[in-house]
């Protein structure tokens, strides 16, 4: 990570960056950085991931299509968590749509835009842990660029207005 965080400087304000997924409890994670962007005059951040996998050469055709479906279904969910962040905290969130392992974009992400302050995340309640992205993240929470903020997924409405 090479750029200073410059979110509260002049000229600049604080943003969250908030990942969506298709997860019960990623509403919880939107719903908190919506809440926190209106509470410090900030911004919201929403990156969505698409996972590229193997995808083999030999059939560049359907992976053009493949990726093109992606894109579609990652426009879906950010239109969907966009329009929430809208009517939680009447704001408008800046989108970004990445591929590849969730962990190296969330951090590429946060080394380009100097103005991210915070990475809301939510866990699931349930037995199976955490989730994928928070296990993985756990593991470089001590050299990790910014706060890591995580949203348990139980939590209501009223829980999360009296938190942010």
């Amino acid at each position: 990570m090479s750029s200073q965080r410059r979110s509260y400087e002049q000229g600049h304000k604080p943003k969250c960056l908030v990942v969506v997924d298709d997860t019960a409890e990623g509403d919880r994670a939107v719903y908190y950085a919506s809440r926190w962007a209106v509470r410090v005059g900030g911004g919201v951040v929403m990156l969505r991931v698409i996972d590229t996998g193997d995808r083999n050469q030999q059939w560049l055709g359907v992976a053009d299509i493949m990726r093109a479906e992606a894109e579609e279904i990652a426009n879906a969910a950010l239109d969907r968590a966009s329009g929430r962040a809208n009517g939680i905290a009447a704001i408008t969130p800046e989108r970004v749509i990445r591929e590849g392992d969730p962990g190296e974009q969330i951090l590429d992400v946060i080394d380009r835009d100097v103005d991210i302050a915070m990475l809301v995340l939510a866990a699931s309640a349930g037995a199976e842990g955490p989730g994928p992205i928070i296990t993985i993240l756990a593991k470089t929470a001590g050299t990790f660029p910014i706060p890591i903020t995580v949203v348990p997924g139980n939590l209501s409405d009223s829980d999360l207005d009296a938190l942010s």
